[in-house]
Order: structure tokens, then C-alpha cells, then sequence
């Protein structure tokens, strides 16, 4: 894949990159000369629900939920949808129920350990890295997250990006299930960049990130990046907020916050996020255990809520 299918020359290329999503709930029948809109008119996305954000609810309630709180779509976890099958859940079929109350299904996270350190550990990861995107497949995931959370620190950027295009060729020709890379402060893949160059190396026209704007603040790579993508290089879009305390060497996952009850530049994100041309999903994800104590229909409602608030006030 060609550098420019990654870094946009200009907010007007990146307008006009990407496909336009399907119908989803909430979304405005009405198109303008800014493009499709989502929940009544109020957000240039479609709004997915990460069901870590309702993480004490079983994962046909977290359905349930997101589709009464008014979301777009949800993004579950590979040990939801695993227990899900043990306790006798078909996954079609809860695909089927999903897509009925009008959600999607964006992405699941992930493939855990999907590159290790050598080729022989990868060939062995592949057993559960298949089983992983079967059930992606099944419950009717667009992308899967491609987690390599055991990589050494001296890893060869080549040597992963070849991989990780093994893993899209698996994904799209096995599952029809497109495999995005992520990024994460607490694991070797700390940065956009280091994800975005990964991705370019892969060579592969389905190669994609999947940005979080909280490990973009806490691994130091900071916002600006957002800006050299086109919005076809992102396969969804992860937010939340940042607290102004503990201090920033002590955030942790657990201290994520409703959008706007944090610190972080969300209204200058979202501008430069739609500048790129983005058409997919943002996802809400939150591990705050003080939200999981209260009622989990009002935290999603909440989040929805503050989500739009931020949305208007970025203009976009």
C-alpha cells in the first residue's frame, strides 16, 4: 500500500476518503452537504457502546442496553462472546437479535497475543487467533482489534508488519472479518505513530489503526498525528475523557471519565477527526469501577448524552 492511502495532503482529500456507512438507529434519513448524519442530526457518526463501559451487565443485557440507551452500535470482548457460547448462547443468533434492534457491530476486542516474538510462537497463536475471529465472524463484526501485547521491546517493525498482514489475509479470506492494529501505553505498540507505521509496512490495502484517544494522551504521542491520517487508514475510533487527577504518571484505565468531565482537547480531536474524512464508528470506552456501582441503563444513557454534548460543542 502506497503512503498516500495513509497520510491525507489535505482536509478536502480526506473528505472524500472512505466508505459511507449503512442505516443505523438514531440516524437522521436526511443527508447534507457535510454528509450523512447519526443520532437525529446531532453527529457526523454512527456512536458504538465498548461493553467494557457496562462491564458487570451479561452481554445480552449489554445488547439490550445499548440499544434502549439509543446507541448505533456495540463493541464487545472476545471473553464476553466466549463465555456467551459456553453457557449455551449461539452467536448467530445474537447477531441476528442485534442487528434486529437496528446496532452493528463495529469490532471486537481482540486477538490477544495475535504477534509474539518469533515465528514459531506466531504459527501456535494462530489456533486461538482463528477461534477469536470465528466468533467476531459469527455475532457479525465488521473489524477485529490485533493486539500484539507481548512483544519484545527490540522488535522488528518489518518482522511485525509482515505478520500482521498474514493476520488481514487470514481475516478477510477465513472469516470475511477485517483485523485493525491497536495501540496501547502498557504494551510494546505504544503510539499512533508506532501503529500507523506498522500498518503502511504491512503493504496491504486492508491494513488499518484503531486510535484511543486516552492512550494517545497517556503513552505521550500525543493528538497532532490524528492529523496526517486519512479516514480510511481507521477502522473505528476510540474516546473517552481524562481526569485532571491522580497525576498523569498514575492514570490507569480504571480513571477513564465521561466525555467532557475530563481534561482532554475532545472538541479540537473530533474537528480533526472529521477532517480526515472518517465515516465509521466512535466507540465509548470506559472502565471506571464508580460507574459500574450504578445503575448501567443511566451510565450508558449518561455517556451518550455527554458524548453529543461534546459533539456540538466541537461544531462538527
Amino acid at each position: 500500500m502506497k503512503r498516500r492511502n495513509f497520510i491525507g495532503l489535505s482536509s478536502a482529500l480526506g473528505l472524500m476518503a472512505g466508505a459511507i456507512p449503512g442505516i443505523a438507529l438514531g440516524e437522521s434519513n436526511t443527508a447534507d452537504e457535510k454528509g450523512k448524519r447519526y443520532q437525529n442530526g446531532a453527529s457526523p457518526w454512527p456512536i458504538s457502546l465498548d461493553t467494557a463501559t457496562i462491564r458487570p451487565a451479561s452481554l445480552k443485557d449489554k445488547v439490550k442496553i445499548a440499544a434502549a440507551a439509543g446507541y448505533d452500535g456495540l463493541e464487545p470482548w472476545d471473553s464476553e462472546l466466549e463465555e456467551f457460547e459456553k453457557n449455551g448462547g449461539n452467536l448467530k443468533e445474537l447477531g441476528a437479535e442485534i442487528k434486529k434492534l437496528g446496532l452493528k457491530v463495529p469490532s471486537v476486542i481482540g486477538l490477544w497475543n495475535a504477534i509474539p516474538a518469533t515465528m514459531s510462537e506466531f504459527e501456535n497463536s494462530l489456533k486461538e487467533t482463528r477461534r477469536r475471529m470465528r466468533m467476531a465472524h459469527d455475532i457479525g463484526a465488521e473489524h477485529i482489534q490485533t493486539i500484539p501485547n507481548s512483544l519484545p521491546e527490540n522488535y522488528n517493525q518489518k518482522w511485525v508488519a509482515d505478520r500482521y498482514r498474514d493476520i488481514i489475509e487470514i481475516g478477510m479470506k477465513e472469516f470475511n472479518i477485517k483485523p485493525a492494529l491497536v495501540f496501547v501505553k502498557y504494551f510494546t505498540i505504544k503510539t499512533l505513530g508506532q501503529a500507523t507505521g506498522i500498518a503502511m509496512d504491512a503493504n496491504h490495502p486492508n491494513a488499518m489503526v484503531i486510535p484511543d484517544v486516552y492512550h494517545m494522551y497517556i503513552s505521550d504521542g500525543g493528538f497532532e498525528g490524528l492529523k496526517m491520517l486519512k479516514g480510511d487508514a481507521i477502522a473505528i475510533f476510540q474516546f473517552n475523557d481524562a481526569p485532571s487527577s491522580p497525576a498523569f504518571n498514575d492514570l490507569r484505565d480504571e480513571h477513564r471519565v465521561y466525555p467532557g468531565d475530563g481534561i482532554l482537547p475532545l472538541s479540537s480531536i473530533f474537528k480533526d477527526l472529521k477532517a480526515t474524512g472518517y465515516k465509521g464508528f466512535i466507540s465509548l470506552e470506559l472502565y471506571n469501577p464508580n460507574y459500574y456501582k450504578q445503575d448501567l441503563l443511566q451510565v450508558a444513557k449518561t455517556g451518550l448524552r455527554k458524548t453529543l454534548e461534546v459533539l456540538k460543542k466541537a461544531g462538527v
